[in-house]
């Protein structure tokens, strides 16, 4: 049933212009309560969107799928994807595109619903999803946004009153995710899978038209995007580095074109430095663990420089060269900008020969006396915030005398903590903090999940009475593990 367009929606839908063959009209099931958990109005705020004057029950029935607006053209997606090395047809298994909302600057964004049901793609799946996964979704992505990282993000919460059932019976709910575009190395994967290059080149010129028109003048277009497509990679990766952010499931059909952060699924925030950090209950093997998500992204990159392989050259040979040269770029690109922003949170400015050997003394130092990541950066930022008996270890004491030796070389003492205040939050989405929260939301009180992202929305902001948000969690014996969430 459509409704009338109170939220004030501006769709366009140019994905529709894509080949048919990757789309599948698809409506959303109805439910048969739908509740409003939560509404991000400072993100509808953002969109032009009008939600704060409507009541939460015509709320609830359009971002359950219940009530589509007027304009919406429902959608799910094709596409390809390596889970863990291994080649897999995918798709668009528990998620549905309702449009694309063009705001008055006019940028596009996709709305998605994701767990609203079965879709040509869901195979053994039932297209559901639980209330727990997408709270946390909502939490994580909202948090990502606020410490500046390119990332989808989570426009309301319904509670669908449905039972799903996992391991155990759970709350049923949908996540009204919001993106730039759904657009991934895997939906290229598809067609290159096909053999099918008209097409592709389809695509190939709907992404560059979205994300990357200032390539459309450029000479061999198609080298240009892997190498717009690396740089934004590049850059992503960095950021999550720069907070200690472990995406868990980094297989090529959780790698946007966009280059914004998509799939919360088995993610955590690192508490303790450990560069082998990995927290997902299937990555058995560390495959995506913290310090490995730079050769990974690579290494998804190289699969979406073999899409464009056909398209490089008419000479096979001279385009797995061109390719291959241009990947090969990646390390040292990953490099430069990885100590860049090393730099950054420890306030060095310009280039000193010895500042990739304190650095990597200090990481060193922090794996060995297991110091929490966030808080040591924190610690040498704000003098004396985190009281904590390990940062008046002689052992630090003597690198940090190295390293005010080095800033003495910037003279320039408001750049170097205006940066280190820029690139260090105070606080982030510990995991603990995140699990406690959708505990009590399980039982509808959701006090400490709106605490939590009122708190995270200003996470490079000194603030009152947050400490305990900030107290990095006493070890374990059973690990810490998330988990996939479908």
């Amino acid at each position: 049933m459509a409704v009338d367009n109170k939220i004030e929606w501006n769709f366009n839908n140019t994905y529709l212009s894509l080949p048919k063959i990757m789309l599948s009209e698809q409506k959303p099931d109805i439910v048969e309560k739908p509740e409003v958990v939560i509404i991000n109005h400072a993100l509808s705020k953002e969109l032009g969107l009008n939600l704060l004057d409507l009541d939460d029950k015509y709320l609830a029935s359009v971002f359950s799928g219940n009530s589509l607006p007027d304009g919406s053209k429902t959608i799910s997606m094709a596409y390809a994807g390596h889970q863990f090395g291994h080649f897999t047809i995918l798709g668009d298994g528990r998620a549905i595109t309702i449009g694309e909302h063009v705001t008055q600057n006019n940028q596009g964004f996709e709305i998605q619903f994701k767990g609203s049901g079965k879709t040509k793609f869901s195979r053994d799946g039932d297209g559901k999803a639980a209330l727990g996964p997408m709270l946390r979704e909502y939490i994580i992505s909202e948090a990502m946004h606020y410490l500046n990282i390119p990332t989808t993000r989570s426009l309301a919460v319904i509670k669908t009153g449905e039972k799903v059932i996992r391991e155990t019976e759970l709350k049923g709910a949908i996540l009204t995710r919001v993106a730039t575009s759904h657009l991934r190395v895997g939906t290229f994967q598809y067609f290159a899978y096909k053999k099918d290059d008209s097409n592709l080149k389809t695509l190939i010129n709907f992404t560059i038209n979205k994300h990357y028109p200032s390539l459309k003048n450029k000479e061999n277009l198609y080298l240009n995007l892997i190498d717009k497509l690396m740089e934004k990679q590049i850059d992503l990766i960095v950021n999550w580095m720069r907070v200690g952010f472990i995406h868990g499931v980094m297989n090529t059909d959780n790698m946007a074109l966009s280059g914004e952060t998509i799939d919360y699924g088995p993610c955590a925030f690192m508490d303790q430095y450990d560069p082998k950090s990995v927290f997902s209950s299937i990555d058995h093997f560390g495959r995506y663990a913290y310090y490995n998500q730079p050769t990974i992204a690579k290494w998804n990159l190289a699969r979406f420089a073999e899409c464009l392989i056909p398209l490089l050259d008419s000479n096979k040979d001279k385009a797995i060269k061109l390719a291959t040269d241009k990947i090969n770029e990646f390390d040292s690109n990953y490099e430069k900008k990885w100590l860049g922003m090393m730099r950054d949170k420890l306030g060095m400015i310009g280039n000193q020969k010895e500042d990739e050997v304190l650095i990597l003394d200090l990481l060193q130092w922090m794996h060995i006396n297991k110091a929490d990541y966030t808080n040591t950066f924190c610690n040498l930022t704000y003098e004396n915030m985190i009281n904590d008996k390990i940062f008046h270890k002689d052992d630090f004491l003597k690198w940090k005398e190295r390293w005010k030796i080095r800033l003495s070389v910037n003279n320039n003492d408001k750049t170097s903590e205006k940066t280190m205040k820029k690139s260090n939050p105070v606080v982030i989405p510990r995991n603990h903090l995140v699990e406690d929260a959708l505990k009590t939301a399980e039982t509808g009180d959701l006090e400490k999940t709106n605490r939590l992202l009122k708190v995270l929305s200003e996470p490079y902001k000194i603030q009152s009475s947050i400490q305990d948000l900030q107290i990095s969690p006493k070890p374990s014996k059973i690990p810490y593990k998330t988990f996939c969430g479908t």
